[in-house]
């Protein structure tokens, strides 16, 4: 069996200015069409513009970042929006907020990750803290994007999202 639509993926971060970033660019880029991702946050960084540290980490990797932005969860909640097949929460606070409503009853997870925004040191420390959560989400992705077809459908997603979190 092979997946006919490619699996739309959210990930959720409070301000969607830097982990969510990073898991949307780096799933749409390591799950060559078979995945669909992007990432909303319950408050959106003010000004609508991802982390810049994030953003060059994403192009020291090769990962495109033209059109990225940080937006609101409630975009995905709208009946038009893209119905999503599987929900990521990458941040503790909002592993913790009420959510919309998804429509589809899309499966759900929480891949924890700190935040490499929130940390104290020079510029150069912040940057490696970027690239530490990068190899860190690419590491799960991999591992995502790797699954069997069988493993990426309904049932079988909630479970499969869930043993990735252990990764």
């Amino acid at each position: 069996m092979t997946l006919s639509t490619p699996l739309n993926v959210l990930f959720l971060c409070t301000h969607n200015s830097a982990r969510s970033i990073l898991a949307e660019v780096l799933l749409n880029h390591l799950g060559k069409g078979r995945f669909k991702a992007y990432s909303a946050g319950s408050s959106p960084r003010e000004g609508g513009s991802p982390n810049a540290l994030g953003l060059q980490v994403l192009r020291e990797h090769g990962l495109d970042t033209n059109g990225l932005r940080s937006k609101s969860w409630d975009e995905f909640a709208i009946p038009d929006a893209p119905k999503m097949d599987l929900i990521i929460t990458v941040c503790d606070n909002a592993a913790g907020e009420t959510c919309p409503y998804w429509p589809g009853n899309p499966a759900s997870a929480h891949w924890g990750y700190p935040d490499p925004s929130a940390g104290e040191g020079s510029d150069a420390q912040k940057l490696e803290a970027f690239r530490q959560t990068l190899l860190a989400m690419r590491r799960r992705l991999q591992a995502l994007v790797n699954l069997p077809d069988e493993k990426l459908t309904q049932p079988s997603l909630q479970q499969s999202a869930k043993e990735l979190s252990q990764i």
